[in-house]
């Protein structure tokens, strides 16, 4: 069995955003592991984040960091920049950069309305806008947005979150459209209840979460979600598109 098989994805660069912990972490090291160079983005995590790159150079792959705030045009333009600087191309991109804060809506103000769906939202579109243009010279293109499980199910606490989680699903409809035309693929992964070490944007353990059982009786691993992602981004996934995926046990059955 030759690497190409056994490592599909040598030759192809990847950017993971909000890859410094958890999921997004899992995922760079995994494409690492299928053969990507990969770009780790953060926005000030620094040393995480040059922890996950060097998880995923252990795992077999290239990697870089590039600090940048997605929210912002000028940050995710300097962070395509980038990666084309380091490693020629881009083929993937993974929008996974998030916060999560919850905040009843009664004193959910304008500031931090704007300041989650900037990430989740803005940054997704901001990252795919500036990716586009390479991604259309990629012989398999594919980008990966990161969903979650309260856009579907709803949420107390958490308006600005679900809002723009599932802003998510339309524009990877919208843009699986718009793409189609040079083979890049477009779809939405959304975990559910997966392990994760919360950061402070996070505060916790999302309250809503106790209200949510498994099918399968178990939380999932961010390894679980990654191995879907990096599936999708593959050359066994390229007649997926347009798709949102649920990564969930069982706890939402869309």
């Amino acid at each position: 069995m030759n690497e190409a098989t056994t490592r599909p994805l040598i030759g192809k660069v990847a950017i993971v955003t909000g890859a410094a912990r958890n999921i997004g972490r899992a995922i760079a090291v995994e494409l690492g592991r299928q053969g990507a160079s990969v770009i780790v983005n953060a926005h000030t995590s620094a040393a995480e984040a040059e922890q996950t790159a060097a998880l995923a150079e252990q795992a077999g792959g290239q990697a870089a960091v590039h600090l940048a705030d997605v929210s912002r045009p000028e940050g995710a333009q300097g962070l395509i920049a980038a990666a084309v600087a380091r490693f020629g191309c881009i083929d993937i991109l993974v929008n996974n950069a998030a916060v999560r804060r919850e905040v009843r809506f009664d004193d959910l103000g304008w500031e931090e309305w704007r300041r989650v769906t900037g990430v989740i939202l803005d940054g997704a579109y901001l990252c795919a806008h500036a990716a586009a243009p390479h991604l259309r010279q990629s012989a398999a293109g594919a980008i990966v947005n990161i969903g979650g499980m309260s856009a579907h199910s709803g949420a107390p606490g958490r308006a600005h979150v679900v809002a723009a989680k599932a802003g998510l699903v339309g524009l990877t409809r919208a843009l699986a459209h718009d793409l189609s035309d040079s083979g890049v693929t477009v779809n939405c992964v959304v975990p559910g209840l997966i392990d994760t070490v919360r950061g402070h944007s996070a505060q916790g353990a999302p309250a809503h979460h106790a209200t949510h059982a498994t099918l399968l009786g178990r939380r999932g691993a961010a390894q679980e979600v990654a191995d879907l992602v990096v599936f999708l981004c593959g050359p066994k996934g390229r007649y997926l598109t347009g798709q949102t995926l649920h990564a969930n046990g069982g706890a939402y059955l869309g």
